[in-house]
């Protein structure tokens, strides 16, 4: 296993946190707003410290690479990429709509055959959200989408689909299907992302330092069918 440091700013939650062998031994969290540019730094400044005292050294950094804000992942991203230049370490991605299906899979009962969907809230009835198994395959892709009563009919209608994310609750009522539940409270944070860096870090799926971008919202746009939007 590995000891990664876990970055985590897509929405307006700041998170840090430290996770070695599978588990997670150092997190901090910022829920007043987006505050990134103020508790970023502190945040990793700590987690820094905490495994130099103990003596654990670093592998990787993980970065949670979006859908999400562009102020905040560019902070994030950029937060990343000056602690792998200046400590020789490997850059992961973690997808936050993948992120914030951990805590759901971690906490909830949710139905064997249930399908998973993340929202990151974007404007009026809009949200970015993508379809998943349990065991995290794509179902269907990271896209735009207008939300209405038919947007994910064709799945509701066969099996069990739970909402979730900052772009759910105001999505539930335009959906009205009995297979569609709402899961409340459930946050991209930086406590959660281990599961998914550290299978990037056994695949050696690492990002290259100098050229990463994380997945803006606003390109994610450009390149949505124009029927979308």
């Amino acid at each position: 296993m590995a000891c990664i440091l876990n970055i985590e700013t897509s929405t307006d939650v700041c998170s840090v946190a430290v996770s070695q062998d599978g588990a997670c031994i150092f997190h901090k969290e910022d829920h007043s707003g987006p505050n990134h540019a103020v508790s970023l730094g502190v945040y990793v400044d700590e987690a820094l410290s905490f495994t130099d005292n103990h003596a654990i050294p670093f592998d990787a950094v993980a970065v949670s690479c979006g859908p999400g804000s562009y102020t905040g992942l560019r902070i994030g991203v950029s937060m990343a990429k000056g602690i792998c230049y200046a400590r020789d370490l490997k850059l992961l991605a973690v997808p936050t709509l993948e992120l914030l299906c951990v805590p759901v899979l971690l906490r909830e009962l949710v139905d064997e055959n249930a399908l998973l969907c993340p929202m990151i809230d974007a404007r009026r009835m809009e949200v970015y959200a993508g379809i998943y198994d349990r065991a995290l395959r794509p179902v269907r892709e990271v896209r735009a989408d207008i939300v209405d009563s038919e947007t994910y009919k064709e799945y509701l209608d066969e099996r069990p689909v739970y909402f979730f994310g900052n772009g759910a609750a105001k999505c539930m009522e335009a959906i009205n299907h009995p297979n569609a539940h709402l899961i409340k409270g459930i946050e991209p944070l930086g406590k959660y992302m281990f599961p998914l860096a550290e299978r990037k870090f056994l695949r050696e799926e690492y990002e290259d330092v100098a050229y990463f971008v994380p997945f803006y919202l606003k390109d994610f746009v450009a390149k949505t069918p124009k029927k979308l939007l």
